[in-house]
């Protein structure tokens, strides 16, 4: 196998949205540097479920139904 064809893996510190830190290997940063999360699983909509809106935003369906409301797909 060739040398220095895979990069630097080591420990460093992951600190997630609440705080609350663990460790683990990898190959970003340095020695005992600390990752510092934006989005985490318990942060994010993926996994936490989301506040999905279900509301007509702006009278979309509304103005659907007046535009195509009187159309249909029998045949005369």
């Amino acid at each position: 196998m060739k040398k220095d064809t895979h990069p630097d893996y080591h420990l460093i510190k992951v600190q997630m949205t609440d705080g609350t830190v663990f460790e683990t290997r990898s190959t970003w940063g340095k020695e005992g540097d600390t990752l510092q999360l934006d989005i985490d699983p318990s942060s994010h909509p993926a996994w936490t479920g989301g506040n999905q809106r279900l509301l007509d935003a702006g009278g979309q369906v509304a103005r659907f139904n007046k535009r195509f409301g009187g159309l249909s797909l029998k045949k005369n």
